[in-house]
Order: structure tokens, then C-alpha cells, then sequence
């Protein structure tokens, strides 16, 4: 499996039986989507799913009703190619076994209605990849690889840690990483580096670099 960083909340999941690309948001360049299989969607929220970015793509996608929703506003052509998907269900999906997972986005502010959002666990070759969009909501399941959320209004430093902690991923990848500044993100690798146990490792990768 190969795991590509790219801006904000996207990655790229290449597999022996395709790629999946999760979360193509307007803080993603368009290449991540080249040569793609299959894209996920977490949420609504535009640092997630860009339409644009799927218009110039022929690739179906998976997502929930929110999404599919909006995506029939800005894009009906785009929208023709959403499977829907719920909390619970599992796909097979470019030669990947998914599992969705969790039904609601974190907290912004208690005045706010809150937004639906499910996350992924996605298995290949006996690797098994966690992005939980925006929310805090553990994959119930161990995993290899956690795409772990570090900035956002939602978010606060020892939230992110204490999730990290808690999903207990061998691995975890930083995403959701364009809020704060170069010095706030070094503060977050710090702050990962004294409070993680042995045996979880923090990493940051810039946009088009590997894990």
C-alpha cells in the first residue's frame, strides 16, 4: 500500500487493486484525483469535497446523503456518480474493504446545528488505514495507520492527543494540518513526540509526499 499526503484532509490510498482518493477538498491540488478509482467524501464542508475537482474527473464516489445533497446543487453531473453510503455499511471498493464509521461531525460551537460526517476504514493487503474526517469518533477496531486531524476550530491540541492515544494506531499521519502556521504544526509534532507511549509514532508529510 502506498499512502501519498496531500492538502489539508486528502490522501491517497494506492493499492495492488486501485486508488482511493479520501476528502479532495479546495485546499487540494486536482492532481490528486489523476488516474483515481474510486473518492470518498467525508462531509459537506468545502475543505473536503471541492466540486470542481470532481468535474474533472469521471470517478464514482461514495459519500453520505449530506454530501450527495450538495453535490446536487453545485454539480447534478457530478452527483449522478454518488453511492450513498451510511454508518455500518461495508464496500468493496477498488480491490478495498471499507467499513463506514461514525455519523457525526465534532463539535464547533454548542450554537451551531451540528453537520454528519462518517469516516473509513479502508483494508488492503493486510493494511488497514483510518480517516476519521472531522470528528473524534474511534474505528472500533484496531487499526495500522491513523489519518489523525490536527487543526480546526473544533480542535484543541490535547483533543488530537488524547485521540491519537485512544485509537492506539501504530502510525499516525497528520492531516487536517492548513489552519495553524509551520510553528503551530511543530508545536503539535512536540506536544505527540512527549505524550504518545511506545510503540505509536507521530508523522507530518508535506502535500505529494509518501508516508
Amino acid at each position: 500500500m502506498r499512502i501519498t499526503k496531500f492538502g489539508h484532509a486528502c490522501v491517497r490510498i494506492e493499492t495492488d487493486g486501485g486508488v482511493v482518493v479520501l476528502d479532495p477538498g479546495v485546499f487540494t491540488d486536482p492532481e490528486a484525483l489523476a488516474g483515481a478509482d474510486a473518492v470518498l467524501i467525508t462531509h459537506e464542508h468545502a475543505d473536503h469535497v471541492h466540486a470542481d475537482h470532481l468535474r474533472g474527473t469521471d470517478v464514482p464516489i461514495w459519500t453520505i446523503a449530506a454530501v450527495e445533497r450538495l453535490l446536487r446543487e453545485q454539480a447534478p453531473e457530478v452527483a449522478e456518480r454518488v453511492t450513498v453510503v451510511r454508518p455500518g455499511d461495508r464496500l468493496d471498493v477498488a480491490g478495498a474493504a471499507i467499513e463506514v464509521v461514525g455519523e457525526k461531525h465534532a463539535v464547533i460551537h454548542p450554537d451551531y446545528d451540528r453537520f454528519d460526517n462518517s469516516g473509513y476504514v479502508l483494508v488492503a493487503g493486510g493494511t488497514s488505514v483510518y480517516h476519521p474526517g472531522d470528528a473524534l469518533t474511534p474505528p472500533g477496531r484496531a487499526v495500522d495507520v491513523l489519518l489523525a486531524p490536527v487543526s480546526a476550530p473544533w480542535l484543541k491540541v490535547s483533543e488530537a492527543v488524547d485521540f491519537v492515544r485512544a485509537v492506539g494506531a501504530p502510525t499516525s499521519l497528520a492531516i487536517h494540518d492548513r489552519v495553524y502556521s509551520d510553528i503551530g504544526l511543530d508545536m503539535v509534532a512536540t506536544h505527540m513526540a512527549n505524550l504518545l507511549p511506545d510503540g505509536q509514532a507521530f508523522e507530518r508529510r508535506e502535500p505529494g509526499q509518501d508516508l
